[in-house]
């Protein structure tokens, strides 16, 4: 009997060095963590260069303004009024597009968005007066509008879990790209005579919605609008060309097919849709009667988009060149430099984050950024309240109050920009998210609008550093919101969020249990395993003792 043992593990073992045979140690290493999704990656940034639209408009205006001032002779609440209107203009598109995504598809709305761009584009290149101005700033504003609500939903739905973050933030990106594009134009064409150069200016955004509306026709339809219309078939083939395997493009199926209410086992190409939603009930289910997840998912996508631009961000860009000639800076040429730096500084900041949202985490990331952004705005509010009460030149002063609004943006774009976006474009469920997106930068786009069309008066009533004060104390009170409200998403699918949500400031009890649930699923298959390989030792006993 021994002999025979003997000679069953010499066969086990041989077999086992079979098995090995010609394996190196590199064999025997765990799975490396799967590389970026190119496929997935280029839908992003095609979705996502929309975006430049509105950067470009922010970063051009508050240049051409200076020369618009002296052309047309405007007041300064006609001013204000004009730096601010496409904020409110672009409502119209924001309420529009998502009733409209959800009837042409994500991608020929994105479309829709540069056409629009581009003949707004053009009637601001050829007005003649304010009136004709402020109508070429409406047209522009709606494909504004269409822009913001559609690239973050598109580009949320094609992602991979595992590069969502990443590739969400992407929208942020692209508007700092504009910016940037937006202050070299002003710099570029300064030197024209005063009644072109601000004309050259603004009509020259007609070139990236033209090479936008172009790009994006080569990009798919999401996967789950496609499923939403009952084209499993296309779905399919979108969902594996952007997930990281064939497992997680049939998850992803799985988790969207239920969304919509299609039986598991349909597999046909083309299927009927139970619950095909075309938008009727969805406000309803937001505003009137949500549930407690529902209610927590939109004061919480509707909250960080208030505070992203009640901490002053856009009226900071916008009348860059105003604070700086409040800090001292008085040359033209200079200004509109300055304004590069922060156009550059901003590009740069928010380049950093796209590689640390999926690293470092939502919260962790957004808590730090409105840290520093804190701090920016009180260093900067006390510069200039310096050098406006002093009678004499505070070089010290001027090269702080830089430095600080270099801060400020930096600190604004490494985490409250990108993460604005892509949070809350990944956490409303399937059936709301596109009217939920819209209901977000609706806030975004009044709240922005409020405060670039009041910055001056706000000046003159309790001074630049009086305004400066008053945003770094919602800057405050976004950091408190923030922390009690928000739970963390990383790793976590898009049918995932509801069960985070629904008891607000106890969302840490709703995490505890999703990473209970996770355990269970871990042991369990560890368990059935495990069993597994009992089940096999002890048939093989049997045998050998029978």
């Amino acid at each position: 009997m021994a002999a025979k043992q003997l000679q069953e593990a010499e066969r086990r073992n041989g077999a086992a060095s079979n098995a090995n045979y010609g394996k190196s140690i590199q064999d025997f290493d765990p799975p490396k963590k799967p590389k970026r999704n190119k496929f997935a990656m280029a839908c992003a940034i095609l979705a996502s260069m929309t975006s430049i639209l509105l950067g470009y408009d922010i970063g051009v205006m508050s240049g051409a303004v200076i020369f618009i001032r002296k052309d047309i002779k405007m007041t300064y609440v006609k001013e204000e009024v004009l730096m601010g209107i496409l904020d409110v203009y672009s409502l119209v598109g924001s309420a529009a597009a998502g009733r409209t995504s959800d009837w042409i598809g994500r991608r020929y709305t994105i479309v829709l968005a540069g056409a629009i761009f581009f003949v707004g584009a053009l009637l601001m290149g050829f007005a003649t007066n304010y009136a004709f101005l402020m109508f070429g700033r409406f047209v522009a504003g709606v494909g504004v509008g269409y822009a913001l609500m559609i690239a973050p939903v598109y580009t949320a739905e094609v992602s991979p879990a595992s590069a969502r973050g990443f590739l969400t933030s992407f929208p942020e990106v692209f508007i700092n790209v504009g910016i940037l594009l937006g202050y070299v134009s002003n710099y570029a064409f300064s030197k024209l005579p005063q009644n072109l150069g601000w004309r050259f200016m603004l009509g020259i955004g007609v070139l990236p919605s033209m090479a936008i509306g172009f790009s994006i026709m080569a990009m798919p339809e999401s996967p789950r609008w496609l499923v939403m219309q009952g084209r499993l078939g296309d779905a399919k083939r979108v969902l594996h060309k952007t997930s990281d395997s064939k497992e997680e493009a049939e998850l992803r199926l799985v988790d969207i097919k239920e969304a919509a209410g299609i039986p598991q086992q349909c597999e046909d190409d083309v299927v009927q849709v139970p619950k095909r939603n075309k938008g009727s009930g969805v406000w309803r289910e937001l505003f009137l009667h949500p549930t407690p997840a529902v209610l927590h998912i939109l004061i919480t996508g509707v909250g960080i988009h208030f505070f992203q631009q009640a901490s002053g961000i856009d009226a900071v860009v916008l009348y860059s060149p105003e604070i700086f000639t409040r800090a001292g800076i008085t040359n033209s040429d200079l200004k509109l430099l300055a304004t590069i730096c922060v156009g550059f500084v901003k590009t740069s900041s928010i380049l950093i984050a796209t590689f640390l949202l999926d690293r470092l985490g939502r919260r962790p990331l957004l808590l730090s950024s409105v840290t520093g952004m804190i701090g920016s705005l009180v260093s900067l509010a006390v510069c200039l309240t310096m050098i406006d009460q002093s009678s004499t030149k505070l070089m010290w002063a001027i090269v702080l109050a830089l430095l600080s609004t270099l801060s400020y943006v930096a600190f604004f774009s490494i985490g409250m920009g990108p993460i604005t976006w892509v949070y809350s474009s990944e956490i409303f469920p399937l059936r709301l998210r596109a009217q939920g997106c819209a209901a977000g930068v609706l806030v975004n786009r009044v709240t922005s609008g409020v405060l670039t069309m009041t910055f001056l008066s706000l000046n003159r009533a309790i001074t630049i550093g009086g305004a400066l004060f008053l945003y770094a104390a919602m800057a405050a009170a976004a950091w408190a919101f923030f922390y009690t409200m928000m739970p963390e998403t990383q790793g976590r699918t898009l049918e995932e969020m509801e069960k985070l949500f629904g008891r607000f400031f106890r969302w840490r009890t709703s995490l505890r249990d999703l990473q209970e649930e996770d355990k269970k699923e871990v042991n369990g298959n560890v368990d059935g395993s495990r069993r597994g390989e009992v089940q096999l030792g002890e048939g093989t006993n049997g045998n050998r003792q029978g």
